[in-house]
């Protein structure tokens, strides 16, 4: 029944408007009672389902098939017969959009009841640009019925984005009746999209946390290797703030606390010193990331870690820490460097591999 070259020569004229186009040899009736002409090779060449349909149709008047097309408009199975005559990229012309526009749900269930496969991608795709939050749960359930994948998911994108709207649809009380399996299948997932939202919030701000503490070790480096305004070292000139403004943000922070740090004299009383103590824990993150702790000019550098190995054991959430920190410095450098071959020394560098 399937014959290729019949379609395209059939979807050529039809394309040019040609008027000695071969008289049709099927009739599609609608629900409303109306008789739409058609050429059973296209049928047949669009649709497993037709052409099996046609295979066992009753002959009509003028030894024409005749088959039934039920259930949607009868502009919807015209617009539905009229892609079949053309080109697969009228789906993007005008004319697909309006008919999108008008029929897009009927033309997704008669593209599934057909197994018209490349025009149902088409109506997944309309359908769910055209989707709209209060009629998101009746086209929820119709993309679970039609096996619509690209559909379900983006009704149910919108659902969770916007669950109110849903909530105060008809389509929502119908499925609060109806199918509570469903309902329940909702709001688990908006529960669920909820919990991922929270947990990449987190996951964002334990980064830049860990952004900012890598940051902190650089402009310490800085400030006590090669000074900073008033504080660290000047070799041999007197400090200046006529230097402008530091490129690390964090610059003038620690400058304020090591300033403190050095002159607080309640860092040693019990309890001690809010500041004196993060200050403290700022030098010990340092030496805990601190690879040349001979030279090094950080305060308490050596002395840190000459107690970590004296200790032996490292808490594991410090040593997480110290990780993280480190793996955002990496990151940090590698996203300032551009050549293929200084982001790998970099990586090497950092991670130890030889």
């Amino acid at each position: 029944m399937r014959n290729s070259a019949d379609c395209n020569s059939f979807r050529r004229w039809h394309e040019a408007g040609n008027e000695f186009v071969p008289p049709a040899d099927v009739q599609i009736v609608t629900s409303g009672g109306r008789s739409i002409p058609a050429h059973s090779a296209v049928l047949a060449s669009a649709s497993p389902v037709l052409e099996k349909m046609l295979y066992r149709c009753r002959i009509g008047l003028n030894s024409q098939r005749i088959i039934q097309i039920l259930g949607v408009p009868c502009d919807a199975v015209v617009a539905f017969i009229q892609f079949f005559y053309s080109s697969r990229s009228v789906l993007s012309s005008r004319e697909g959009e309006e008919a999108m526009e008008r029929y897009g749900i009927h033309l997704l269930v008669l593209s599934h009841a057909y197994q018209v496969k490349w025009l149902k991608r088409g109506c997944e795709e309309g359908v769910a640009a055209r989707l709209r939050a209060e009629e998101v749960v009746d086209v929820l359930k119709l993309a679970k019925l039609c096996d619509a994948p690209r559909l379900y998911q983006r009704c149910m994108r919108l659902v969770a984005e916007d669950l109110a709207s849903a909530v105060r649809s008809e389509g929502w009380r119908f499925i609060q009746r109806h199918d509570p399996l469903l309902e329940q299948e909702i709001l688990q997932l908006v529960e669920d999209a909820d919990q991922r939202k929270k947990r990449w919030m987190r996951e964002m701000a334990d980064q830049e946390m860990y952004q900012q503490l890598s940051e902190a070790m650089e402009s310490l480096q800085h400030i006590c290797t090669v000074g900073c305004t008033v504080v660290g070292p000047h070799n041999g000139e007197p400090p200046s703030r006529s230097k402008g403004p530091c490129s690390f943000r964090t610059c003038e922070g620690l400058q304020l606390l090591i300033r403190h740090f050095a002159t607080c004299g309640k860092k040693l009383s019990p309890g001690g010193c809010i500041h004196c103590r993060r200050m403290s824990q700022l030098f010990q993150l340092h030496s805990s990331i601190c690879d040349q702790s001979d030279s090094c000019k950080v305060p308490l550098c050596k002395q840190f870690k000459s107690k970590m190995q004296m200790d032996g054991k490292v808490d594991k959430t410090w040593r997480l820490l110290v990780k993280k920190v480190v793996t955002a410095r990496v990151m940090s450098s590698l996203a300032k460097r551009k050549g293929p071959e200084e982001i790998q020394k970099t990586w090497l560098r950092y991670t130890g591999t030889k």
